[in-house]
């Protein structure tokens, strides 16, 4: 008798790994495709403009830029100060250089705010992928708490099966050490 309890006990507790292994299998596959989707986005198809708004903001953006537009505006001012009037095409104070700057700053800025908007709207994508995950780790570990409730559940009923048959033999071997 005592060798079917522990039967019984084992192969409800190989029963029990099984689903255990089964959970942690279904779990990690899951894992894998979120994962891989974080990993891998989508490409982005950018339109001519959007390219172009890219670059001009990434260009504009840069220390290569800021050094670039320092030096040929000292050549500029010194070319035309140090230079004979003659040779001089835009004198002090520098009108055509003050109009090219405000073209620039004129076409530059809608330019990186595209870009901006556009930077904006993909980390809103970010955002919401964010929070979308965080709320598969809730629900995720809410099913991993049911599931352990429901093993813990299993487990209990097992130990009063087996507590039930070890009263009942307890019981026998007393009825048979009584006679």
């Amino acid at each position: 008798m005592k060798k079917n309890i522990e039967d019984d006990f084992s192969m409800m507790e190989a029963g029990q790994i099984e689903k255990l292994k089964e959970i942690v299998a279904q779990t990690l596959k899951e894992e894998v495709l979120i994962m891989d989707r974080l990993a891998h986005p989508t490409k982005e198809k950018l339109n001519k403009g959007q390219s172009i708004s890219d670059k001009v903001a990434k260009f504009g953006g840069s220390w290569k830029f800021i050094i670039l537009f320092a030096f040929i505006l000292l050549f500029w001012i010194l070319f035309n100060v140090l230079l004979p009037k003659s040779m001089v095409f835009d004198p002090y104070p520098f009108i055509l250089m003050n109009l090219i700057l405000s073209s620039i700053a004129a076409l530059q800025a809608p330019i990186i705010m595209m870009s901006q908007n556009r930077q904006e709207e993909k980390d809103r994508k970010r955002a919401e992928n964010d929070y979308l995950i965080n709320l598969k780790a809730e629900l995720e570990v809410r099913s991993m708490n049911q599931k352990i409730d429901i093993l813990i559940e299993e487990q209990i009923k097992t130990l009063f099966e087996i507590q039930t048959k070890q009263l009942t033999l307890l019981n026998e071997m007393k009825k048979k050490l009584d006679l």
